[in-house]
């Protein structure tokens, strides 16, 4: 396995660092030693032929800081307001950064519509394309000024796994003020230690995730839970995680070097295809269709499509074309694109085929939602 994430890193071409804002500021805002600190890091990076797109966190933490009022930001219209303070903040460090190293960087500022719309998803490649192309670091964040809830990624672990998709990544660093996915809850006084691997995301099942991912920094949103969220759908890609201690000086330059700090997440060996990892996170789920024993074992072990005689149950308000969950009883099984709305679905549900013509008039689609669009185990 060290053999493995040693190749791995060392033929990676295109590389996404995510670095939080527990890395990057401290009490009195933006920590400068820290972005000069990884602009040099990335710029070695670039010199060793790699293309480096980084998404970074620290616009509302840095606004804070700049416009210190009492309770400012408390409310979601006084983040993103602190948002727009911080994020030219933020980015005129990292310009002063990298041009002192003779590397330019580009500002992208990304809501969960700029990835939905695929024709948008596809501008959106083809300036990243380009971007990386002519050796500038794209430096990608939210759009937290005028991202409403619908709009809104999460936290910046989960934009990042999907901009692996986007500019086609071959590995994904996870800069994060933890040492790695720790294997004990740390005890006063002590330091638990990190787990080295996860051959599988799955790996983790045997661990008290809730106590020891579930917290979330004081200047963050996200928390290791969210970072292994995003490790696993980006395993489902075939593309492998490093999340790596961040405030640990040249930590970048010392993990491609082959020093084994962090976590290295293997990998899926059933990897997915990219416009199926599209379809399944480009929004989250409408709604809810629950099977019965038997659609189960035909989507799991048998690699077919939903129909409607294996749906036993119907959850929420959706349009056709919408992206819903496909559930055992309590488990999920995936999440896939389906062909009917949820008032027609509560209509044909347990029906076979030919009962549902009748009823229908018209029998447009055979399948609730064909295999080809149903990702299963998906991280949502």
């Amino acid at each position: 396995m060290t053999k493995d994430r040693a190749e791995a890193l060392a033929h990676a071409r295109t590389v996404v660092v995510k670095v939080g804002s527990a890395v990057l500021t401290g009490a009195n805002g933006l920590r400068l030693s820290v972005i000069c600190s990884l602009a040099e890091q990335i710029a070695r990076l670039a010199a060793s032929g790699r293309r480096v797109c980084l998404v970074s966190s620290g616009a509302v933490a840095a606004g804070r800081a700049a416009f210190a009022m009492k309770d400012a930001g408390n409310s979601l219209p006084g983040k993103q307001a602190l948002a727009a303070i911080g994020q030219g903040r933020l980015m005129r460090e990292y310009e002063h950064a990298f041009a002192s190293l003779g590397i330019m960087c580009a500002q992208v500022l990304l809501t969960r519509e700029d990835l939905r719309s695929r024709s948008r998803f596809l501008n959106a490649r083809n300036t990243f394309m380009n971007l990386l192309d002519w050796g500038a670091v794209p430096i990608v964040n939210e759009n937290d000024t005028v991202a409403v809830h619908d709009l809104k990624f999460g936290d910046n672990d989960q934009l990042a796994s999907l901009l692996l998709n986007l500019v086609e990544a071959d590995v994904y660093v996870n800069l994060t003020s933890a040492p790695g996915v720790l294997s004990a809850i740390p005890q006063e006084g002590q330091d638990a230690s990190s787990i080295p691997v996860l051959a599988s995301i799955d790996d983790i099942e045997g661990l008290d995730i809730e106590s020891l991912c579930g917290a979330k920094t004081s200047a963050g949103t996200g928390g290791m839970q969210s970072k292994l969220m995003a490790a696993r759908r980006a395993a489902q890609l075939g593309v492998p995680t490093l999340i790596l201690p961040g405030k640990v000086p040249g930590v970048l330059d010392r993990a491609f070097a082959g020093e084994g700090l962090g976590t290295w997440v293997h990998p899926s060996r059933n990897t997915v295809s990219r416009r199926k990892y599209w379809m399944a996170y480009q929004t989250d789920p409408q709604g809810a269709l629950f099977v019965d024993d038997g659609a189960a074992r035909a989507l799991e072990e048998r690699g077919g499509s939903l129909l409607p005689a294996g749906v036993g149950r119907v959850e929420g308000e959706f349009e056709a074309g919408a992206v819903v969950r496909v559930m055992h009883g309590e488990r999920q099984l995936g999440v896939g694109l389906s062909n009917y709305g949820s008032e027609d679905m509560r209509r044909i549900r347990g029906m076979k085929l030919a009962d549902v013509e009748a009823l229908l008039g018209v029998l447009h689609y055979p399948e609730v939602i064909h295999r080809d669009n149903l990702l299963l185990h998906a991280a949502v």
